[in-house]
């Protein structure tokens, strides 16, 4: 990828892109946003709003009356996005090559599969809410003899992954629950009961694994599970060293409450 910067004037009122609450000034930073998140492409930020920035405050007005032309046509993202790498060079031609047919790769899939993709690409992105809001507009019209249980069960295992990223572990555990029940394996199993003693008191937790029937091995699994989440928790939190899972269990409790907005 090469091109010479600020080779177009910047707007002196900047372009909204909604999908990850940003403001962009340029072509050459629409170009890097088109270009890094393909998952994102839809009517959100390909539309005559854009049309309309890109007229009246790069003054590329040229390239603007392409851009219409293009959003009159169906299917056009390809023939929508590649002009706009094409003003600043954004691109070479195998480069402009690739980009197409990953394009092409997402727009065969289907719908659900589509904003699957997209809600992944959030969470790489540490759009949280927004892959929340996709998963559940996943779930909420599901069709298993679309898609099989199988995809919707990945959809809940990583709404819970998701929620327990966020400390909403209540929330995480119902969702594998739900990923359990599609699936009946014992990785999820795991998942679901290594999340209960984040917000269960102990007594709570060993109830709900007598009521399981866990064994030994999947209580010592569970505990090793933790001790990831408390490393993988470090950047939300200061833990102590300390072999005491239900100690470092406790910590983390208090931080959710505190994320939580709890006392």
């Amino acid at each position: 990828m090469s091109f010479d910067l600020c080779q177009v004037k910047q707007a002196e009122h900047p372009f909204y892109i909604e999908a990850i609450g940003t403001e962009i000034y340029s072509i050459e930073e629409l170009c890097f946003y088109l270009y890094e998140n393909v998952y994102l492409l839809d009517q959100s930020i390909l539309n005559e709003q854009l049309c309309d920035w890109i007229r009246n405050e790069l003054d590329l007005k040229r390239l603007a009356r392409a851009l219409d032309e293009q959003l009159a046509k169906q299917d056009a993202t390809i023939g929508f996005i590649l002009p706009i790498f094409r003003e600043i060079g954004y691109l070479s031609a195998a480069g402009m090559r690739e980009y197409a047919e990953n394009i092409g790769k997402i727009n065969v899939q289907g719908a659900d599969v589509r904003q699957k993709l997209k809600a992944d690409h959030l969470v790489r992105s540490g759009m949280y809410e927004s892959a929340l809001q996709d998963y559940w507009e996943i779930l909420d019209r599901q069709s298993p003899g679309l898609l099989g249980t199988q995809f919707y069960a990945g959809i809940w295992n990583n709404l819970g992954c998701l929620q327990a990223r966020m400390f909403r572990f209540e929330d995480a555990a119902e969702s594998f629950y739900h990923a359990w029940q599609l699936t009946d394996t014992s990785q999820m199993l795991r998942k679901y009961v290594s999340v209960l003693p984040l917000y269960l008191s102990e007594e709570e937790y060993k109830q709900k694994l007598k009521e399981l029937g866990a064994d030994e091995e999947l209580i010592s699994r569970i505990q090793e599970q933790n001790l990831q989440i408390c490393k993988e928790a470090e950047n939300n939190t200061v833990l102590k060293e300390t072999a005491d899972p239900y100690e470092l269990l406790t910590q983390l409790k208090k931080e959710y409450r505190r994320s939580a907005g709890e006392s």
